[in-house]
């Protein structure tokens, strides 16, 4: 990638240069270059690019005065080097450059344009009045390694059936556990890919992937089980998301995609009792099974959690698994009811959304909760779990 002469530069963030590398490393199918105009007008028109499935143009219009000159002079087969935090992650051959329509670009994506919506104010702050076309390479290998991750998990087991979910778990709750579990159940692998957004909201990437680990090395066979890392950038904000995310999920190895009914991208709606989404344009070309599960809830009069397709009773008997407001609690420092969200999970949550909360943790548990009288060390996780127990306890209410 070095080059013999000092090239001009392009400066895009982290989540560009994620984005571009689930193209190059195939993951977005055909799609492995940034699109010239007379490409992206016909995706944009037919939903189709070189005969697969592209639900929007794959382009690239960094903003900033500096980045729209850069790209405004540049020339037919010039190299521009690609700048991401003041290192230089790639190289990016031009083709050429062309006019976009944000308004149009936006549409695009989220499938309408309300410049009230956060995420569209977002990417309005991203986007340039130029587009840059071409080939371009990367020094970046998140997306190699999961790519290989999953490749060897594979051969170590000879699956056949390798089947995807993909998940945030902010929070991971009780609803996810089922998910999962029933996925499995048909699968020889479950590749579960954990979204890693480029924004956060006090739930990092770390302590979900934590979360999750715990759940699958205690409560599943955890060889047949594997997290890996996905870039969810901002092309899979809209509409289209599960569209893409299916494409995503066959080009790193898994020939089935389970997603629930509520998924954000694929628009569920009923017609003449008919289930019907935004996956329906594309089913006869999608690369992979999509199995779309109804939503889990527990319900007070069957004591378990169910499907509100084989559920009898009504939404008012129905407890719903909200992440907004989990996080909510959670975020208030309140233990979640194990109903919502297993208690060892809990714990790992609040001992690291809260450390150090109490002044002296140790008086405190050997003050309320028995024990063998023993001088032991306990950290804030046991201190949750204890507690757990005896929000469990019911002689005396």
């Amino acid at each position: 990638m070095a080059s013999p002469r000092k090239n001009r530069q392009l400066y895009i963030d982290k989540e560009a240069l994620a984005t571009l590398s689930l193209a190059k490393e195939g993951i977005l199918g055909k799609v492995t270059k940034l699109m010239n105009k007379a490409e992206a007008v016909e995706v944009n028109e037919t939903g189709y690019y070189k005969g697969s499935p592209m639900p929007f143009s794959f382009i690239m219009a960094p903003n900033g005065r500096r980045n729209q000159e850069i790209i405004a002079s540049c020339k037919p087969g010039e190299t521009l080097d690609l700048i991401v935090e003041r290192k230089k992650r790639g190289e990016i051959y031009v083709e050429d450059f062309f006019e976009i329509d944000k308004v149009k670009r936006i549409t695009n994506i989220f499938g309408t344009y309300d410049p009230t919506d956060p995420e569209t104010q977002v990417l309005l702050k991203r986007l340039g009045r130029l587009a840059i076309s071409g080939e371009f390479e990367l020094d970046f290998d998140d997306v190699k390694e999961a790519k290989a991750k999953i490749q060897k998990a594979k051969e170590e087991l000879g699956a056949k059936k390798v089947t995807a979910l993909m998940m945030s778990a902010r929070p991971f709750h009780r609803a996810h556990e089922r998910l999962i579990r029933i996925t499995l159940d048909k699968a020889d692998l479950l590749v579960i890919f954990l979204l890693r957004p480029y924004k956060t909201d006090g739930f990092s990437y770390d302590l979900r992937y934590k979360c999750l680990q715990y759940f699958i090395d205690n409560y599943l066979p955890r060889n047949r089980v594997i997290i890996v890392p996905f870039e969810n950038t901002y092309i899979f904000a809209g509409h289209h998301n599960s569209v893409l995310e299916s494409i995503a999920a066959y080009n790193f190895g898994c020939n089935k995609l389970v997603i629930g009914q509520n998924h954000s991208g694929i628009g569920m709606y009923f017609d003449q009792n008919q289930a019907h989404s935004t996956l329906d344009r594309y089913k006869k070309d999608l690369p992979l099974e999509i199995i779309i599960l109804s939503e889990f809830v527990y319900c007070n009069i069957c004591k378990t959690l169910v499907s509100t397709k084989t559920c009898p009773h009504g939404q008012h008997h129905h407890i719903k698994y909200h992440s907004k407001s989990l996080k909510a609690l959670l975020n208030a420092g309140i233990l979640p009811p194990a109903v919502l969200m297993r208690k060892d999970i809990s714990a790992i949550l609040l001992s690291e959304l809260f450390p150090n909360r109490f002044e002296n943790l140790q008086r405190i548990y050997d003050d309320i909760f028995p024990n063998a009288g023993l001088l032991e060390y306990h950290d804030e996780k046991d201190f949750y779990l204890e507690l757990m127990k005896l929000y469990q306890t019911t002689s005396l209410v």
